[in-house]
């Protein structure tokens, strides 16, 4: 008797949701909706395509910095010098008064910037990684 009365709920259960995955189910709970925006929602959207019209193709990342000084003609000997021997790498001189800065590399993340400090620590030392604004990738 058990049995017969389990088999018939699980029956009815399995009937009863194959109607619901129907599609004419699903039909009798359709509603048209309309969407009120606030007025800001707007002027945030526009403000936020500013800010990135603004950054000009740069992302956060990082970089390596190899030089701060504020002799300029030392600044660039240790940028040219770090040129002549990585090519494949971009340099930057940054002046911020009154120091100029030498910082290398565009970096996603701080593990890509890491494996160029492992490699010019020899020759650069007190090298360290710094969150700056690069330039994206090419495609």
């Amino acid at each position: 008797m058990k049995k017969n009365l389990l088999l018939l709920l699980a029956s009815v259960c399995c009937i009863l949701v194959a109607h619901a995955q129907s599609s004419d189910s699903l039909k009798i709970f359709a509603v048209d909706s309309n969407i009120i925006l606030d007025k800001r929602v707007n002027e945030l959207v526009l403000k936020h395509v500013l800010i990135n019209e603004a950054r000009k193709g740069k992302m956060k990342g990082y970089r390596v910095q190899i030089h701060f000084g504020q002799e300029k003609a030392k600044a660039l000997d240790i940028k040219s010098k770090f040129m002549a021997q990585h090519k494949d790498v971009a340099s930057y001189l940054d002046y911020q008064q009154p120091y100029f800065k030498i910082r290398v590399g565009d970096f996603r993340t701080k593990l890509e910037a890491y494996k160029l400090l492992q490699e010019i620590s020899g020759e650069f030392s007190g090298s360290f990684i710094v969150s700056d604004d690069v330039e994206l990738p090419p495609l």
